[in-house]
């Protein structure tokens, strides 16, 4: 078996361990960039859970992103079209969210990529207070786990809706910051992990899970106390957490 198929199906089934509240039955997908020009991405119907190599499908990334171009797809015709992407017609029809993977992956450099729907994230981003409150920081951790910032989109239909909207915020965040996010917050829907690394994945995963966990019980105790900018920005540029985000992000 493909090697990095191998990586990505650990990391699917590590990202749906009941341990975690990551995701649950048919939630959540996954991709790997291939590095030639294709990339492996969960299955539409596929559990990440008990996944196996049948649950993968590879896509051509070029196909993908002239998809992404045509604004007068219809349902049936992104159905066709994610077909066409296929490496090998035999395969799996992709998921729905490749749209959002290509444009990770070729727009943003990511290699490794995790979307789950936390139930902790998911209780905040389903409030009426939505991504607002992961927009200030609380701790050291998050920041150094989860980056400076997330990249926010608004509920949108997924599938090619919600890309064209992940592209627009995509490349707002690379303008202002001049790299991509580690974490995409799609309000009323979920989360995305982008790495370099399935450990990178892991690590941005469950720093969100307990990042909004922590949130979420703040807002018990009258509400978070929020670190300034200035503190947020120190911790984000401090030689030492630099040094430690890159032991985390090593694999072991």
């Amino acid at each position: 078996m493909d090697e990095k198929l191998t990586k990505l199906i650990e990391l699917s089934r590590e990202l749906a361990n009941p341990a975690f509240n990551l995701a649950i039955l048919g939630e959540g997908n996954t991709s790997a960039d291939c590095e030639d020009g294709t990339f492996w991405v969960k299955a539409s119907g596929s559990q990440l859970s008990t996944i196996t190599e049948s649950g993968f499908s590879r896509v051509q990334g070029k196909r993908v992103l002239e998809l992404l171009d045509d604004r007068q797809l219809d349902d049936a015709g992104v159905e066709e079209g994610l077909k066409s992407s296929l490496v090998d017609s035999s395969m799996s029809k992709p998921s729905v969210e490749t749209f959002l993977h290509a444009l990770c992956i070729y727009e943003g450099g990511i290699k490794w990529i995790g979307h789950t729907h936390p139930i902790s994230v998911m209780s905040i981003l389903c409030s009426k207070e939505g991504a607002r409150p992961f927009t200030q920081h609380i701790y050291p951790d998050e920041i150094v786990g989860c980056g400076e910032m997330p990249a926010v989109v608004p509920y949108l239909d997924p599938g090619l809706t919600l890309a064209h909207a992940v592209r627009d915020e995509l490349r707002r965040y690379l303008d202002k910051f001049g790299y991509a996010p580690k974490l995409i917050l799609m309000e009323n829907h979920g989360m995305v992990a982008l790495g370099q690394s399935p450990t990178d994945v892991m690590s941005i995963s469950l720093t969100a899970d307990k990042w909004a966990c922590t949130l979420l019980g703040t807002f018990t105790m009258g509400g978070p106390r929020f670190l300034t900018g200035q503190q947020a920005k120190r911790i984000e540029t401090r030689p030492d957490e630099a040094y430690r985000r890159k032991q985390i992000s090593m694999e072991s």
